[in-house]
């Protein structure tokens, strides 16, 4: 709660209740990618909201966030429902690689105030209009924390925004403290990451996700510089995008078949291959 109100501009005490959702969201055609959030939260208010972390570098993410997005929008409406029935949709996205280039904001018309501040790592997002810049619509809301532009030191007036990116940041106990000493709901949250350390099993259900995203990345390294051989090879554009479309697929399968022996779930193997819910069953078939 304290996390969401200093990203929402909320007073704490304004949200009574958090409910996390399923994050699988559904799929209407059998094709569709499965859409796997990591937090998903209805406010009292109805709004729902995604919070991800993403550790590797991806430069699509902005097309990836818009898609999670729009999954989630779609899903809120039945058979037989009306418009009137769509509630205001948040996307919080904590990157831990710059997603935006150092020099955009000063090519932008900024407020003074702006200029001043120390959250150049932090932007919010809304659909507006170019020229007069009213709201096309408040029902799509895009959060992005971009933690490698943390400034290093902390000022007296320093933002509850940038108190909880460096609590997230955060590596040393020194730092935890600090960080909890300056805010009730960050003391609180790290109370409750002690208890969580200290428990043996999710530490080893921690380190098995962080080896599996790991070994991904590798593979999906592997697999582009195979893609771009194949595609030099061929001399062809159309060569090219073969070639990495099919090394990128082939090595997910791999990954997803290793994976159902160590008994991960078809969940979990979804979020990290990217391959679906029917094809990763079909393996297991």
């Amino acid at each position: 709660m304290g996390f969401l109100s200093a990203i929402l501009k909320l007073n704490p005490k304004d949200i009574k209740k958090t409910t996390i959702l399923n994050t699988n969201l559904r799929k209407i055609h059998k094709e569709d990618k499965q859409g796997i959030l990591d937090v998903r939260i209805l406010m009292n208010d109805d709004t729902e909201i995604d919070i991800k972390i993403q550790l590797a570098e991806l430069k699509v993410w902005g097309d990836r966030s818009l898609f999670y997005m729009s999954k989630m929008y779609v899903d809120q409406i039945k058979a037989g429902q009306d418009y009137t029935k769509f509630k205001k949709c948040v996307s919080i996205n904590i990157l831990n690689f710059n997603l935006f280039s150092d020099d955009l904001k000063n090519k932008q018309i900024v407020s003074e105030q702006d200029k001043l501040s120390d959250d150049e790592f932090y932007s919010c997002f809304h659909i507006r209009e170019d020229n007069h810049h009213f709201l096309y619509t408040d029902k799509m809301e895009f959060h992005v924390i971009e933690l490698p532009k943390l400034p290093k030191e902390l000022k007296e007036n320093s933002t509850d925004i940038l108190l909880w990116a460096k609590f997230i940041n955060a590596e040393r106990e020194e730092e935890f403290e600090m960080l909890a000493s300056k805010n009730t709901y960050i003391d609180s949250a790290y109370e409750r990451l002690q208890i969580i350390s200290q428990d043996k099993q999710k530490q080893m259900e921690y380190d098995a996700r962080q080896k599996a995203i790991l070994d991904y990345n590798q593979m999906v390294l592997e697999a582009t510089e195979n893609g771009l051989q194949k595609g030099m090879e061929q001399g062809l554009a159309k060569g090219l995008k073969q070639g990495l479309k099919q090394g990128e697929h082939e090595k997910a399968i791999q990954i997803a078949k290793s994976m159902l022996l160590k008994n991960f779930t078809p969940d979990i193997i979804s979020e990290i291959t990217g391959l679906s819910l029917d094809e990763i069953h079909s393996l297991n078939a």
